[in-house]
C-alpha cells in the first residue's frame, strides 16, 4: 500500500508568451463572451489538493474548494453544468453541455477527487453522482443500430455527436461504479463497457481501425464522422484510457484486444521516420500525415496502453489516481496521516 503523509504537515497547452502576468485575470478570447471554462476551473482539484499535502499550505486546498462552492450555489439546468461560466456574474454563459471537449475532466475531477481523498470526500462523491444522473436522463442516447453514446446538450436541443475526447468517459464511469447505490453499481459498470464498448465501434468501422476526432449517430450514421472536418486522428488517448480502466476492472479479454488493435494500427499508420504522426483521415488507407506528435501521446496514449498489458500492481488503481494527463497521483491513506500526528516531533538542529 503507497502512504502519503503530509510534509510538515483540459489538459491544453499554451504559447507562454500569451499567459498573463501573475495576479491578473484572463480568459481565452475565443470562449462565449469572455467566459471561464467548466474543463479548466473544474481540472483543478487534484493537483491543488496534492499541493496541499505537498506543502501543509492550505492556500491551494482553499481555492479549490471555493470554485466547487460557486459550483454547487449556482442553478444547475436539468442537474447539468454548462461549459462557460462568467467570472464575473458567476452565471451560466450558455446552455452548452458536452462531456467532451470544454466540460470532459471536471466530471473525471468529481470521481477521481473523492478516490483520491480515500473516499472521504463526501461533497465530490453527490456530486458526481448528482451529476451522472443528470447525464443520464439527459445525454445518454441509444442509437437504432443498439450504441449506447453520450450526446451533446444545446439549450434543451440534443446534438447527436460523441467526441473523441468523450471516450474517457466509459473509464471515469467504470472507477466510479463500485461506490454508487448498491442498486446501481452494475448497472454502472454496465453502462461503462458499452460507451467503452460504442468508442471501439468508431475505430472498428473505419479503414485504418483508428478513431474519428468525432463521430454522429443521424441521418443514418452511426459511431462514424459525418463531416470532413472530422475524420482526422491525433494520436488521441481517450478511447485506449477507457480500455485500460475497463481490462484492470473487469479482466475481460476483449479490452486486451482491442487495445492490440490500437497498437497495430498506429504501427502501420501513424509511425514515421523520427516517431508517430496524426492522420488527416482515418477513412483512408492511403493516409496523410500531420506531421505532428502531440505531447499527450507520449504522456497519456503509450502511458494507458503499457497500463492495459502490465500486471494490476504496477500503479494499482487502490493506490493511484490519474490526472487528466495520466500522471499519477497517490490516495491519501487517513491512515497514515493519522500515524503521523500521533508520533512526537523531534528537534532538530
Amino acid at each position: 500500500m503507497y502512504c502519503l503523509c503530509q510534509a510538515g504537515k483540459s489538459g491544453r497547452h499554451t504559447d507562454e508568451s500569451s499567459l498573463p502576468e501573475i495576479g491578473t485575470s484572463w480568459s481565452w478570447g475565443w470562449a462565449s463572451a469572455g467566459s471561464s471554462i467548466l474543463a479548466e476551473f473544474g481540472t483543478l482539484h487534484l493537483e491543488f489538493v496534492h499541493l496541499t499535502e505537498l506543502s501543509g499550505n492550505p492556500v491551494y486546498t482553499n481555492k479549490v474548494m471555493n470554485i466547487r462552492k460557486v459550483l454547487n450555489k449556482i442553478e444547475k439546468p436539468h442537474g447539468l453544468y454548462p461549459n462557460f461560466l462568467s467570472p464575473v456574474s458567476g452565471n451560466w454563459v450558455q446552455h452548452h453541455v458536452s462531456i467532451g471537449g470544454l466540460g470532459d475532466s471536471f466530471y473525471e475531477y468529481l470521481i477521481k477527487s473523492y478516490l483520491m481523498s480515500d473516499k472521504t470526500d463526501e461533497d465530490a462523491k453527490k456530486m458526481y453522482y448528482n451529476a451522472l444522473e443528470a447525464i443520464e436522463a439527459n445525454l445518454v442516447q441509444k442509437s437504432p443500430g443498439g450504441l449506447t453514446y453520450m450526446a451533446e446538450w444545446r439549450g434543451g436541443i440534443l446534438d447527436h455527436k460523441m467526441g473523441h475526447l468523450a471516450c474517457f468517459s466509459g473509464g471515469m464511469v467504470g472507477i466510479g461504479a463500485d461506490d454508487g447505490p448498491p442498486e446501481k453499481r452494475q448497472h454502472f459498470l454496465d453502462l461503462a463497457a458499452k460507451i467503452t464498448h460504442t468508442c471501439h465501434e468508431s475505430y472498428d468501422r473505419s479503414a485504418t481501425k483508428l478513431g474519428p476526432e468525432a463521430f454522429r449517430f443521424d441521418s443514418g450514421a452511426e459511431a462514424t464522422a459525418t463531416r470532413l472536418s472530422d475524420r482526422y486522428y491525433i494520436l488521441r488517448p481517450e478511447v485506449v484510457e477507457s480500455y485500460m480502466y475497463m481490462w484492470r476492472l473487469t479482466h475481460d479479454p476483449k479490452y486486451r484486444e482491442w487495445g492490440w488493435e490500437a497498437v497495430e494500427a498506429l504501427e502501420q499508420h501513424c509511425r514515421v521516420e523520427s516517431g508517430f504522426s496524426g492522420i488527416r483521415d482515418v477513412y483512408t488507407t492511403t493516409v496523410g500525415h500531420d506531421n505532428m506528435q502531440q505531447s499527450f501521446f507520449l504522456s497519456e496514449t503509450l502511458k494507458y496502453l503499457y497500463l492495459l498489458f502490465s500486471d494490476d500492481d504496477l500503479l494499482s488503481l487502490d493506490d493511484w489516481v490519474f490526472n487528466t494527463e495520466a500522471h499519477p497521483l497517490p490516495i491519501v491513506r487517513k491512515s497514515c496521516l493519522q500515524d503521523a500526528a500521533a508520533q512526537p516531533q523531534t528537534a532538530t538542529s
